[in-house]
């Protein structure tokens, strides 16, 4: 991950815990949520000199693959304990 797409990433992200704090993601229409969003990524747009669209695509690659990340480390993790006999079958 670039310095710039960290940037990018950090600042939505930041601004989505103030403007979204008080709504659950899970029981949110993704439209609200994007519609919450979409001043920080217009003036990230405004300053990267590209579309809003494009800050959204970018910041969508970005939290997925965040999460893949995350999803990776945990089954390696799980992986390793399993290996090491840190989780016994439960059977």
């Amino acid at each position: 991950m670039t310095p710039e797409d960290k940037e990018i990433l950090e600042r939505i992200n930041e601004y989505a815990d103030k403007v979204l704090k008080n709504f659950d993601p899970q029981k949110t229409r993704v439209s609200f949520q994007l519609e919450k969003l979409k001043p920080v990524m217009e003036e990230l747009a405004k300053e990267k000199g590209t579309t809003v669209e494009e800050i959204f695509i970018k910041y969508m690659d970005l939290a997925s693959q965040i999460t893949v990340d995350k999803e990776t480390k945990f089954q390696n993790t799980i992986g390793n304990m399993t290996k090491y006999g840190d989780i016994h079958d439960a059977y």
